[in-house]
């Protein structure tokens, strides 16, 4: 059975950093392409980064380019999301996913297994 576990949100103020984290257990993680989204309530997920097996590759919402940066440690089996420059407008619960592929992707119906949540608040 997969199984993610995402950490480190928390509350923080417009302008700051967090880093989230994302443990993988039940696959053999350095296999798999992996993502990380965000949903707030009522609404729907939205992509926010994905990353390919080997970390060489990496993909971007418009939103957060230049302000978070996903990496992995596959050694670790762990994904991370360091956000620098935070918004409100990045408040939000956010999920890690992975998908059957070598690829990431910034479709959410292209992963089969996700984590729990993580909540993500930035104040003004």
């Amino acid at each position: 059975q997969v199984q993610l576990v995402e950490s480190g949100g928390g509350l923080v103020q417009a302008g700051g950093s967090l880093r989230l984290s994302c443990v993988a257990s039940g696959r053999t993680f350095s296999n798999y392409g992996m993502g990380w989204f965000r949903q707030a309530p009522g609404k729907e997920r939205d992509f926010v980064a994905a990353i390919n097996w080997s970390g060489s590759r990496t993909y971007y919402a418009d939103s957060v380019k230049g302000r978070f940066t996903i990496s992995r440690d596959n050694a670790k089996n762990t994904m991370y999301l360091h956000m620098n420059s935070l918004k409100p407008e990045d408040t939000d619960v956010y999920y890690c996913a992975t998908r059957q592929s070598y690829s990431g992707s910034s479709s959410e119906n292209e992963y089969d297994y996700w984590g729990q949540g993580t909540q993500v608040t930035v104040s003004s």
